[in-house]
């Protein structure tokens, strides 16, 4: 890894809201010396590097809230956090039509020095700072920002905002219930992914820990711009005040995933 590049960045806030904001696709950075992985600057601008807007909604949603985040600042090209280690998509070949020829082919020893360089410090990050709440006797709650394609293999996705999670409803299902009260919009329930997905952020430091937690996803046309993720910002953060505030998030489970049955 670069000596002076930090694969995450540490948003400040009050650990007494027991909330914590993850954005594991913030960013399309390639740090040197891979450069575009041989790529084209266009694919950068994809979604395929990146969660496009996420950054700006976890940031915004921080700020309202007053409440700490975690955020990788690389792409997922490089590595993908939000997989697990044995995942075969953990580094990708191919995405979305798009070969990535800086992937392929792929040493043991380069897959072991970017595992290392920049998919471990992210999650060792996001476990210390759980770590610090309970520390505090805080148990936090815990929510990843997301964001998803308007269209798919040439199909357009009906839902604006979507959640997604495994076994544990107890943020989700309030917040599927919360959202689906705002007018003119389409909730998704584990659409257009499952939430089930063993060694994912959610299930590394949330699910195996026993922490209530969701993921969040929004359609990427609707939170590209500035303004319009500034506007998604204050529709979402009072919900989500609200229903991470409540006593039940606050409790460690121990029930498992439904990846783990």
């Amino acid at each position: 890894m670069p000596q002076d590049f930090v694969p995450y960045e540490v948003v400040p806030g009050e650990y007494s809201k027991g909330l914590i904001l993850l954005c594991d696709h913030a960013r399309n950075t390639i740090p040197q010396p891979y450069g575009t992985l041989g790529l084209p600057a266009c694919e950068l601008e994809r979604h395929i590097a990146y969660d496009i807007g996420a950054e700006m909604v976890m940031r915004g949603l921080a700020a309202e809230l007053g409440v700490p985040a975690i955020m990788a600042t690389f792409s997922r090209l490089l590595i993908d956090p939000n997989r697990g280690e044995d995942d075969p998509t953990l580094i990708r070949q191919l995405y979305d039509g798009t070969i990535i020829p800086g992937n392929y082919p792929l040493s043991e020893a380069e897959r072991k020095r970017r595992r290392d360089g920049f998919y471990r410090p992210y999650h060792e990050q996001v476990r210390r700072m759980i770590d610090d709440f309970l520390a505090q006797d805080i148990i936090p709650a815990v929510i990843a920002v997301h964001s998803m394609t308007d269209r798919w293999n040439g199909l357009a996705r009906p839902w604006q905002l979507s959640v997604l999670w495994d076994s544990d409803p107890r943020l989700a299902g309030p917040l599927l219930k919360a959202f689906r009260e705002l007018p003119g919009v389409t909730v998704g329930d584990n659409e257009p992914y499952d939430g089930a997905l063993a060694g994912d952020t959610m299930h590394q430091h949330c699910t195996s820990r026993g922490l209530s937690h969701a993921l969040i996803e929004i359609r990427q046309d609707l939170v590209r711009e500035e303004k319009d993720a500034a506007q998604w910002v204050k529709t979402l953060a009072p919900i989500i005040e609200k229903v991470s505030a409540l006593p039940h998030n606050h409790v460690m489970l121990h029930h498992g995933s439904r990846t783990d049955r």
